[in-house]
């Protein structure tokens, strides 16, 4: 007698050991007939997230409803009020088809920093697979002392200090992303960068953030441990 034909199932798990997955990793999907794809074309796509590739795709319980606390509408405004399709001259405000071409040009090892500039307890909630937790208060002159700023400008954006002065000319374009258009704290580490030198050109915006995020069912991935601030 013969077989049925088998269809390419695949049990989908996060493979990083320091990144708990949400619920559209879990499950056992046809990933060649998804019910629910990103694009026509992209049913799914590959994220590096600490040091591992891991998958990333939309939910596709049809029953899957939008989770806390990203089902709320009443925030009070301030400080949760609406920010600006256009954030500052020269700074492109980018999708979510875009910014899954960030993530994939990242994992390539491009010059490219996808960063979440959430605090705790936000961050704790989950966060977009390949993104870096860089917490807003970590480039805010309010809360970070000049030399730590300096550093983080020195060692993980790549700027270049030069008798006093920044050059910026092989810094990584930065993706920066919060918790959605009501958010101010990916928009606060843009403007600090840019009264900094850094160039509106390699500075990008996920306005969307994670309200968008999770109202279109993507993976999440739970930070591995305490972020420093």
């Amino acid at each position: 007698m013969r077989s049925p034909p088998t269809m390419s199932l695949a049990l989908i798990v996060a493979t990083t050991p320091c990144a708990e997955a949400a619920d559209p990793q879990d499950g056992l999907f046809d990933l060649d007939d998804l019910r629910v794809k990103i694009t026509e074309t992209l049913p799914h796509f590959e994220a590096r997230h600490e040091g591992r590739l891991m998958r990333v795709l939309r939910h596709q319980e049809p029953g899957h409803t939008v989770v806390p606390p990203f089902d709320h509408t009443a925030r009070d405004c301030p400080p949760y009020c609406i920010q600006p399709m256009k954030l500052a001259p020269g700074v492109e405000t980018i999708g979510e088809l875009e910014l899954i071409d960030y993530l994939q040009r990242a994992a390539k090892d491009e010059p490219i920093l996808v960063i979440d500039s959430r605090t705790e307890p936000w961050i704790s909630h989950g966060m977009i697979p390949g993104a870096t937790p860089i917490p807003y208060t970590r480039l805010d002159p309010a809360h970070a002392e000049p030399e730590a700023i300096a550093d983080l400008l020195e060692f993980e954006l790549g700027a270049i200090r030069m008798d006093g002065l920044w050059s910026f000319g092989a810094v990584k374009t930065l993706v920066f992303y919060c918790n959605g258009p009501w958010c101010g704290q990916s928009p606060s580490n843009i403007r600090a960068l840019l009264q900094i030198g850094y160039p509106p050109d390699r500075i990008k915006w996920y306005r969307g953030g994670m309200q968008m995020w999770e109202q279109l069912g993507f993976t999440t991935v739970k930070p591995s441990g305490a972020v420093a601030e």
